[in-house]
């Protein structure tokens, strides 16, 4: 994986984050109001210590259900306290009682029927709730930092999770394409994964030009919320407000077959930034896998976000990201933040 640049300069702290599950947690912001009917038995559930497909397989045991009758809209970490909605298909509307559910790991907050299954990508966003213990720098140049942040956004990388431990997804995403065979879980993981490093080394090089959110010719948009795209198009006052007001922001490649849609200077920074030999070998897997160019948003601007200090060398920070963003990246433009979960061996 190569090291990401800072878009505002040198670190200015170390820290470290989830010491304990509580350091790190998330709730998932819901996209739509249940519908109170229906055959889909849809709970939110506050997890502590347990990955989201851990406890979809409870759920399953619980209703005496196959895996695959339940469903959830994102992907949260084992090492946090996360709330999150999932749907169990209950066709004759007789479910178990939630309360056999509760355990160390598991609490249901809220249970209700729905009439359709909880889609991938269901939610409005997260929100995040960190606690950064062992903080070694100065509060004032932190604190103007942070302040930055919430004014001019941040770059929208994919964060480390994407890429599995130590960066494994990559070189196995290689070997895929060179013919070894996956499961079907895999192979999606993998296509993710090939597809977020060649963003990321797009993204890496338009920080490191100082241009990663402001327009270059042949910039393609995508409108803030949305992955809806438009351009290129001439450069005008208008954008230019609408840019400055987060309504749009620059966008860089998700690759796959078919021509980018980019033109210009943008084209030719995407194309130069993944020309190495391991990103052809990454761009013609995934175009070989049929996946179509898509784009993502190079610039990412974190909601509501707030900081205080629980004691001189413990920072709480809280803040809302949209859906597929990272709270990792708003930690990396402050400095190296070591996991101490990574310490502790998965079970």
């Amino acid at each position: 994986m190569i090291p990401l640049p800072l878009a505002f300069g040198a670190p200015l702290l170390s820290a470290k984050i989830r010491t304990t599950p509580e350091d790190f947690q998330v709730d998932e912001l819901p996209a739509f109001e249940p519908s109170g009917e229906g055959e889909h038995l849809l709970l939110t559930i506050r997890k502590r210590g347990a990955n989201t497909v851990h406890v979809a397989k409870v759920l399953a045991k619980w209703a005496g259900l196959p895996d695959m009758a339940v469903s959830y809209a994102g992907m949260k970490d084992r090492h946090a306290v996360t709330t999150q909605r999932f749907s169990v298909h209950l066709p004759k509307r007789v479910a178990p009682d939630p309360a056999l559910l509760a355990s160390d790991e598991i609490e249901v907050v809220e249970s209700t029927w729905h009439n359709r299954k909880l889609q991938r990508g269901a939610l409005a966003g997260n929100r995040f709730k960190l606690v950064l213990r062992d903080v070694r720098g100065d509060a004032a140049a932190i604190e103007e930092r942070l302040s930055h942040i919430a004014s001019r956004g941040l770059p929208n990388w994919f964060g480390e999770q994407r890429f599995g431990r130590d960066g494994g997804n990559v070189p196995a995403a290689l070997a895929m394409f060179g013919g070894r065979r996956m499961r079907p879980d895999q192979r999606s993981l993998l296509l993710s994964a090939a597809r977020s490093a060649l963003f990321n080394q797009v993204l890496a090089a338009r920080v490191e030009q100082g241009n990663w959110d402001t327009p270059l010719d042949g910039e393609v948009w995508m409108l803030d919320g949305s992955r809806s795209v438009f351009g290129p198009e001439p450069w005008t006052d208008l954008l230019a407000d609408r840019l400055g007001r987060f309504d749009i922001h620059p966008s860089g490649p998700l690759w796959g077959e078919g021509e980018l849609r980019s033109t210009g200077a943008a084209a030719e920074l995407e194309l130069g930034a993944v020309a190495d030999e391991q990103s052809l070998a990454l761009r013609a897997g995934l175009e070989s896998a049929r996946l179509k160019q898509e784009r993502r948003a190079l610039r990412l601007r974190p909601a509501m976000l707030q900081h205080q200090w629980l004691a001189p060398d413990v920072l709480e920070l809280s803040f809302a990201l949209p859906p597929g963003c990272y709270a990792t990246a708003v930690l990396h433009e402050l400095g190296p933040v070591d996991d101490a979960s990574q310490a502790t061996p998965e079970a």
